[in-house]
């Protein structure tokens, strides 16, 4: 890692040095005379109610961040940003770190942390990142920051992205550490699926081509190696390291939209277990006047082997798929097919969302159940940068020895500076 973060550090400086060379007109001092401050705060209330044993969850949670953005300098400028979450009021939920098991768990655990810390160097030809950043590829479905969570997933390592020609992008990144959302720190009710960091040395490779509005394509191969994360809590660590390829389609024409997506999943590394499952998505899309009707057919691999062998998105922002009452964070052994038609309209100056999934096993024709989910955002009338939000998720099993009635509801607000 510490040879990959040099190597890219020298590439940025020797391009700076270049082009100091070709035009002396920059001034060093623009790293700090074209610098900001940001500065963000979201309030969340969240309900959890599942019909098992555990008691319903309330929480209240402040998250706040602040971060100083550096001007540029011959293409480098540095990027700091810390970022807090508080508890307010009782802790009648399960963070997975404050030990109240028999609440439902909402997974925003107190704490302070270095959110990001990075060097970047931006050139006509494309850019290289070194540090602890935020990495959101394509549509998060395989890496993503899950900043739906209090705590934002990070990386620390380094991307490099080259833009050779017009519309196509050519990404790189190399990751030795995760920071994900059940951080800063680990302790006494922590386990092996919910790490304050995971270990390892990652690969992520990403190709996309832009031909017109009406065609991307996008191919990808995704390594990781996840050394102290298990697919369980009593499986062997490992057990969710695995390589994905992929190939994505997508595009516009005349208001209608498509996605067609395929990769193919096996284990890597030193996983226990022997993977091989198969990911598709098929999604279409009309916008007229503002609203956008959207249905889809994404399906997750199941294997029949032992253990759950089923395709596995560990990285990803899981929130933004197969239901907001996050069921399905963990691809069930016999995989999943998820039917879902939608709705996203302005009202009153406003954005409202509105959802239906169905949801059954890939492997077999059982039915899992299905959710309704709604949101409602707005801003708030006199205070610019914020935002209201309320929003409901509703899961309706019909297979309780798999899954349970659970009902999710939130109200945010989120100042941004």
């Amino acid at each position: 890692m510490h040879m990959t973060k040099l190597s890219l550090l020298s590439f940025a400086v020797a391009c700076a040095t270049f082009s100091h060379a070709v035009n002396a007109a920059e001034d060093f001092s623009n790293l700090f005379t074209q610098g900001k401050v940001n500065l963000d705060a979201r309030y969340r209330f969240e309900n959890v109610d599942q019909e098992n044993a555990l008691r319903d969850a309330h929480a209240q949670t402040l998250r706040t961040r602040i971060g100083l953005q550096s001007g540029k300098w011959y293409g480098l400028s540095a990027l700091i940003e810390a970022d807090n979450v508080s508890r307010i009021g009782d802790a009648a939920y399960n963070s997975t770190r404050n030990g109240q098991g028999h609440y439902a768990v909402v997974a925003d655990p107190d704490g302070s942390e270095i959110n990001q810390a990075l060097l970047r160097y931006d050139h006509q030809y494309g850019s290289a990142v070194l540090g602890r950043q935020r990495i959101n590829l394509d549509n998060q479905r395989f890496v993503g920051g899950v900043a739906w969570r209090q705590n934002e997933q990070t990386y620390d390592g380094a991307l490099a992205q080259l833009k050779p020609v017009d519309g196509l992008t050519l990404s790189y990144a190399y990751i030795d550490q995760i920071n994900t959302i059940f951080g800063p720190d680990n302790g006494r009710y922590d386990n092996r699926t919910n790490p304050a960091n995971i270990d390892g040395h990652s690969h992520l490779i990403n190709a996309q081509y832009i031909f017109a509005p009406e065609l991307t394509a996008t191919a990808y191969s995704y390594l990781l190696d996840l050394d102290n994360l298990a697919i369980a809590p009593t499986a062997p660590e490992g057990t969710l390291s695995s390589q994905t390829n992929g190939l994505r389609l997508n595009g516009n024409l005349s208001g209608l939209s498509y996605v067609l997506e395929y990769a193919r999943q096996s284990d890597y590394d030193s996983n226990p277990q022997e993977l091989s499952s198969d990911y598709l998505l098929l999604e279409l899309g009309y916008t007229i006047k503002g609203i956008q009707l959207k249905a889809g057919h994404e399906v997750l691999g199941g294997d029949s082997g032992p253990g759950n062998r089923a395709f596995q998105t560990p990285l990803a922002t899981k929130h933004a798929f197969q239901g907001w009452a996050d069921v399905f964070l963990t691809t069930p052994a016999d995989g999943i097919e998820d039917l879902y038609f939608g709705v996203t309209a302005p009202l009153l100056g406003g954005t409202l969302q509105a959802w239906y999934h169905d949801f059954s096993t890939e492997q077999g024709s059982d039915d899992y159940g299905s959710e309704l989910d709604l949101s409602y955002a707005h801003p708030i009338p006199g205070v610019k940068g914020l935002v209201g939000l309320v929003k409901y998720a509703s899961y309706n099993s019909e297979d309780e020895a798999r899954t349970v009635d659970t009902d999710k509801f939130w109200l945010q607000l989120q100042y941004s500076y």
